[in-house]
């Protein structure tokens, strides 16, 4: 058994409004499975795929506060093309952002809801990703997030040193997980997470019980209101189990 990222969940006061910004952004399809949800996807696209990681904006009251611990790299293919895009996005709203970055040849924006992405130079190792390079996640171990994630999912650990890890579908496709070590430690519940799902015909409550022998615990939420289990990864990430697809 093993589970794959499909999409990221992005929590916004206005999903729809966001979701166009992001649509325009990605040049993406959007649509919406119910009342306060909206869906992103490549035009064309079978869900799920390792090709791309999807987005789903979800409608919530409360206001960004703090820094978001994940967060998405878009890729360029050269100076004037990271220009360019630089350009388009700040024409769909977005706006420079300062995360105490310094001199960087990347350049670190955050979209109408204030949530931070940045937008890479040219760089060889993400040719073929799609739009987005990567989704990177803040964290203070990097060779423990490896683990627990190179684990929990059948995607490929790439590198792993202190400072930095990256893993990749195993089919070699798609953009990658990073996870890039920072000072500053999670305080409140992330307003963008993974949802990982399992594959079809896989035993739900069987890679719940795998993911928390692994080391993943359940976080502080009524599920109650949900159909899908939520728990965190070994540095209190909340993420989604899916049912199996």
């Amino acid at each position: 058994m093993a589970t794959r990222l499909v999409q990221i969940n992005m929590k916004a006061q206005d999903d729809a409004a966001l979701g166009r910004f992001w649509a325009e952004a990605l040049g993406w399809g959007v649509g919406s499975e119910a009342p306060g949800v909206t869906n992103l996807e490549p035009v064309g696209f079978a869900y799920p795929d390792p090709a791309a990681v999807c987005i789903d904006i979800i409608a919530d009251p409360e206001p960004k506060t703090v820094k978001n611990r994940v967060h998405l790299d878009l890729a360029t293919t050269s100076a004037a093309h990271q220009a360019e895009l630089v350009a388009r996005l700040e024409d769909l709203g977005a706006t420079r952002a300062d995360v105490g970055q310094g001199d960087v040849p990347w350049t670190v924006m955050a979209d109408p809801e204030g949530n931070e992405f940045c937008v890479l130079e040219p760089r060889p190792v993400y040719r073929g990703t799609g739009p987005i390079a990567a989704v990177v996640v803040d964290c203070a171990d990097p060779r423990v997030m490896a683990r627990f994630w190179g684990e929990a999912m059948d995607w490929t650990v790439r590198e792993v040193t202190d400072h930095h890890a990256s893993m990749r579908s195993a089919k070699g496709v798609g953009p990658y997980l990073e996870f890039l070590r920072t000072p500053d430690p999670k305080s409140v519940w992330n307003r963008v997470h993974l949802d990982v799902r399992p594959y079809a015909g896989d035993d739900p409550a069987a890679e719940e019980a795998r993911l928390r022998a692994l080391g993943a615990t359940e976080p502080d939420y009524d599920r109650s209101a949900v159909s899908w289990t939520v728990l965190a990864d070994p540095e209190g990430n909340e993420f989604c189990l899916l049912a199996p697809r």
